[in-house]
């Protein structure tokens, strides 16, 4: 017979253990590039034990915090010499180069341009450290084969084929930029700068820099310059219920994110990439977010026309009110049911002959007549079921790709 406390004893160990235990199995911070890369960075001034890499069952890669971090906390504070922007670009070997080219490339070629040497000069380049732990692939629609496309909603199939398209125009653009660098490579830069190399590296910058304003460069074309790869900090996954204070502190020439609410010794660190529904997480970084609270569901023209009486003899003019006041964008189903702009559009489209002149007062919300209103909320409804049906159909597409390539 135990003894009442070794069976207490043993009960908190295993409590301990299995606390643990899931951590232990997929703590990153022992493999070697992350060995190497921690070191790299401590040279540059940035030594983080509060943080660590762990591989997330639900996220993946992501950093967990070693100690609580308190509300208002730092969670992070990266300096300056750490972060790559154009200002490291126009310095290095490619800088003359940049310079020499007119009209002048984007600040986003630049650092695509710059990634895709560096990952090219391999354990020789200095910032390979940073490279090597780079996804090798994203999972942003400009890598979507076409068949991929069709099964997302028709407003973001549009929106998809329109960053593919100009991705491809991009990388068109600027083949004889690409061959003007080949002084600094033994290499071809046909076969060094391909498609596949500049979606990498434009992937790379679009996914997993954070916002910081530069001064304007006389050597760079007029586009805004934000951007700044942060390595060890782009490791922090997005969480939409997050709230951070993020960017960069003049004063101690660092990149900082502080937590609004702080982080639980043990779990894992997010920051926030704003208020984006999960069509421009995709879009923009390659994933979506569950339970995610700013989550809507688009209603495009083409199914907007579900609701339209083509024997409306004031349709075309109906419609083009819509356009010019900008009411045929951003139309939404959200938690709550059809939103503000969906439900003006629909009392627009809902108006009798007779009641066309108020088509202003319409626009800024008002409701025309009870008939009317019930009339938009029958066809919200119907735009809903078309919408889930499409759902529906897309997921059977999913699963009979699935279990072709399974």
């Amino acid at each position: 017979m135990n003894k009442p406390g070794c069976r207490a004893g043993r009960r908190a160990r295993e409590k301990r253990r299995k606390k643990h235990e899931g951590v232990s199995e997929v703590t990153l911070t022992h493999e070697a590039q992350f060995v190497l890369l921690r070191r790299w960075l401590k040279e540059k001034g940035f030594a983080s034990q509060s943080l660590i890499p762990v591989n997330f069952h639900d996220t993946g890669r992501g950093l967990m915090a070693t100690q609580t971090i308190k509300a208002k906390d730092s969670v992070i504070s990266l300096p300056e010499k750490c972060l790559l922007t154009t200002r490291t670009v126009l310095k290095s070997y490619m800088g003359d180069y940049i310079k020499r080219w007119h009209p002048p490339i984007s600040p986003l070629l630049a650092l695509c341009c710059f990634l895709i040497s560096e990952r090219y000069g391999g354990d020789a380049s200095e910032w390979s450290s940073y490279i090597n732990i780079l996804p090798k692939t994203y999972t942003c629609p400009v890598y979507f084969s076409d068949d991929i496309v069709d099964l997302l909603p028709r407003s973001l199939q549009k929106k998809a084929t329109e960053q593919k398209e100009q991705f491809q125009e991009l990388y068109c653009s600027f083949l004889m930029f690409f061959h003007s660098l080949q002084p600094l490579f033994t290499q071809p830069t046909e076969e060094l700068f391909t498609q596949d190399a500049l979606r990498w590296a434009w992937c790379s910058i679009n996914t997993r820099t954070v916002y910081m304003e530069h001064d304007q460069s006389d050597y760079l074309s007029r586009e805004k310059d934000v951007y700044a790869l942060a390595p060890y900090l782009d490791l922090l996954n997005h969480c939409p219920n997050v709230q951070v204070e993020a960017g960069f502190n003049k004063e101690t020439c660092c990149y900082e994110v502080k937590s609004v609410q702080g982080c639980k010794r043990f779990q894992q660190a997010f920051i926030n990439y704003g208020p984006h529904d999960n069509h421009r997480l995709l879009l923009e970084y390659g994933f979506v977010a569950p339970d995610n609270p700013h989550s809507v569901v688009y209603v495009d023209l083409g199914t907007l026309k579900l609701c339209l009486d083509e024997q409306d003899k004031q349709l075309t003019q109906k419609l083009l009110y819509l356009r010019d006041n900008d009411f045929l964008r951003n139309l939404t189903f959200g938690m709550n049911g059809p939103s503000w702009r969906l439900m003006t559009a629909l009392r627009l489209l809902s108006l009798k002959p007779e009641q066309y002149t108020c088509w202003k007062s319409v626009l800024l919300g008002a409701v025309v007549s009870r008939d009317r209103e019930e009339w938009c909320i029958h066809n919200a409804l119907k735009l809903c079921n078309n919408l889930t049906d499409d759902n529906v159909k897309a997921l059977e597409r999913v699963s009979l790709i699935k279990s072709v390539h399974s």
